[in-house]
């Protein structure tokens, strides 16, 4: 005590300036520089020791924490020295095929490749780098604006040059399929009419149009007098009363769904075929009933009917009943409709009435409304018994017949035509008779056989069929075989992903897109992620023929589509589509087709204000982000999920008033 107290004493001295001399060290003084040596030895040598048994500290701890780990702390937690890290699990333990329980599966099996079409899909390391795609690029001119005669142009049925060398007496066929010879077809723009407009919206297009965007008045001029269509200022009405069908079109609804209620709309029959149209008010107002109606008829029947039912925002396409299939799958429609469609359907030993067989899905309806089935004349007696005799022979039972409709629907099996006297007419198409190969194909007076499996008659109601796996998805020749099921799952979670990228992101349900085209459809898992996203759309689905044939499973879905050849024009008018989907479309038919050919094509049928979405290689999409803007169109580049590095880009395209 008495050392403390000189110490503080000789502290408070030196402050008034005066310094202590010490002549004595005392024994408290010892102790303190003993204790503080010994501490200090065994600090460092614990030092040591940390340093020797930890070769590499953690990256992520400072020198404080490591400090602050050697010395215990007020918690008493016991000093553990930091551990080699674990070994790295492998980024995949296995690989495999997620089935539809969600369990990985090793049970598939991957057919054989093609080889340039996995070359056609590579890329040098070098090519990478996007300044050598952007030297590769073609310079592409402007394009000019085509004659003003071409505004309503659909390129395959105004073909006047092989239309005049035609032989036939009959003019539905001198109005066929006859497209351009390879270097004649359109090389320049479709140029929009004087005053064109900015569509009216769904559902409000319904019942009115601009009269400036279809500035033709045949069409009020012939049907006029029937109270399908008027002319009122500067738009066109189209009556929700009295039609063609007598009654209102949701009257005549009404009354087929009384006639035979098993035809449940909506439920049973989701997809309908409309034969001769007229506007598409049948089709219109089927859709209020969960039903998608593909409105048809000739170009040259009553010019301008599909384009007026496609600016109605109706599903609908230019389509002749002549002498070839139409591009439509075996049983595809769950009921046909021909009211006053002007088709003789018992001429040539019923031809035309065995192509509607061919694509009416088994016990599937066809409803007629026609003269003979109500009026008593003699000779549409004589029509009326010739066409109950062919229907007859063909196995069609007649359900019902009321007033003026007549409603026939077709077998469940083959066994009536197997039990049919041998001899009777129209005879069994040959069992190699592919009734799925459609594009170009004579038809053929024959009844095609139903599938002895059931493909095609299995299908779920509405809204079920639209995710469940169709049976004929195992029909369809592609390199997957025990995997199908899986891939057509993976397939539709892929296309949600997608399409909820462009709902949140591009504001698609903002847009007022109403007909959308999905230009290579695949299973069609766009347009089933376009209505589970509630997007008020509907959407044609074409599958290219260079390309395995989805058709039929997209209509088992409860869906719409149609085959056809980029190479060639598309059966519709100009202005039509409001949003066009490409994937990986390109890339693939650029071997057999031009490119810049079908991204013109792409600008006749798309409206002014219209969207496409492209998604494809970067070896060919600069490419079109060239010629896209040659003909005037905005564009946006993006980087696809996998990255800036990925090979695959996505570029939307604004098509501007």
């Amino acid at each position: 005590m008495n050392a403390m107290f000189t110490s503080s004493s000789s502290a408070t001295d030196n402050r008034h300036g005066v310094t202590p001399v010490t002549t004595t060290t005392t024994p408290s003084f010892i102790k303190i520089t003993s204790i503080f040596l010994l501490s200090s030895s065994l600090f460092f040598l614990f030092k040591h020791s940390f340093d020797a048994t930890s070769t590499t500290p953690t990256p992520t701890t400072s020198l404080q924490e490591r400090q602050l780990s050697f010395f215990p702390s007020t918690d008493k937690v016991p000093f553990a020295p930091s551990l080699p890290p674990p070994p790295r699990k492998p980024r995949f333990e296995r690989t495999g095929i997620v089935d539809q329980t969600g369990a990985m599966t090793e049970d598939f099996v991957v057919g054989e490749f093609d080889e340039s079409l996995i070359q056609s899909v590579m890329v040098n390391e070098s090519d990478y780098q996007l300044e050598n795609y952007e030297q590769k690029v073609i310079k592409v001119d402007k394009f000019r604006v085509c004659d003003s005669s071409t505004i309503d142009i659909i390129p395959c049925l105004d073909n006047m040059e092989a239309n005049s060398r035609s032989n036939s007496s009959e003019k539905v066929e001198k109005y066929q399929r006859n497209c351009p010879q390879h270097g004649k077809g359109l090389d320049c723009l479709v140029p929009r009419p004087k005053d064109y407009k900015l569509q009216i919206p769904w559902p409000k297009s319904r019942d009115e149009v601009w009269y400036d965007n279809i500035p033709h008045t045949n069409l009020v001029e012939d049907k006029g007098g029937q109270n399908l269509i008027s002319r009122q200022g500067n738009k066109y009405t189209f009556s929700a009363g009295r039609t063609q069908f007598i009654l209102s079109a949701n009257e005549h609804l009404n009354q087929i769904s009384k006639m035979v209620p098993e035809i449940a709309f909506g439920k049973r029959t989701r997809v309908a075929l409309d034969i001769g149209c007229g506007v598409a008010s049948f089709g219109a107002h089927l859709m209020e009933r969960n039903v998608t109606t593909l409105s048809i008829a000739s170009k040259d029947l009553h010019n301008n009917q599909i384009q007026f039912a496609l600016e109605r925002g109706v599903p609908a396409m230019v389509a002749s009943l002549a002498t070839h299939r139409l591009p439509y799958p075996s049983e595809a429609f769950d009921l046909i409709h021909c009211s006053s469609c002007g088709i003789n359907w018992t001429r040539d030993d019923g031809l035309l009435l065995l192509e509607i067989n061919r694509m009416l899905r088994v016990g599937g309806y066809f409803i007629w409304i026609a003269r003979p089935v109500y009026e008593h004349e003699d000779n549409l007696l004589d029509q009326w018994r010739a066409m109950e005799d062919l229907t007859s022979r063909m196995c069609w039972e007649l359900v019902e017949k009321e007033g003026y409709i007549a409603i026939w629907q077709k077998p469940l099996n083959n066994s009536c035509y197997l039990s049919r006297d041998s001899g009777v007419q129209p005879s069994l198409c040959d069992a190699d008779n592919n009734p799925d190969n459609i594009w170009y194909v004579n038809l053929e007076p024959c009844i095609t056989r139903l599938a002895d499996n059931g493909y095609g008659a299995n299908v779920t109601s509405w809204p079920a069929r639209l995710h469940y796996p169709p049976d004929r998805l195992f029909s369809i020749k592609m390199d997957a075989d025990k995997s199908r099921k899986e891939i057509y799952k993976a397939d539709s979670k892929y296309w949600k992903e997608i399409v909820s990228g462009y709902v949140n992101v591009f504001h698609l349900k903002d847009m007022g897109m109403r007909n959308v085209m999905d230009m290579k459809a695949g299973y069609g898992g766009f347009a089933a992620a376009l209505h589970d996203l509630e997007v008020d759309c509907w959407v044609m689905n074409v599958v290219p023929i260079s390309g395995p044939n989805t058709l039929p499973l997209i209509f088992d879905r409860g869906l719409i589509g149609v085959m056809h050849d980029w190479c060639e024009p598309f059966e519709t008018y100009p202005r039509t589509y409001d949003l066009l989907n490409a994937v990986a479309l390109f890339s693939a038919e650029q071997k057999r087709c031009n490119i810049t050919n079908i991204m013109l094509e792409m600008d006749r049928i798309l409206r002014p204000g219209g969207r496409a979405y492209i998604r494809d290689t970067i070896s060919v999409i600069y490419q079109l982000q060239e010629t896209a803007r040659a003909m005037g169109w905005v564009t946006f580049m993006f980087d696809s999920d996998e990255g800036p590095y990925s090979t695959w880009k996505l570029m939307t395209c604004e098509k501007r008033l």
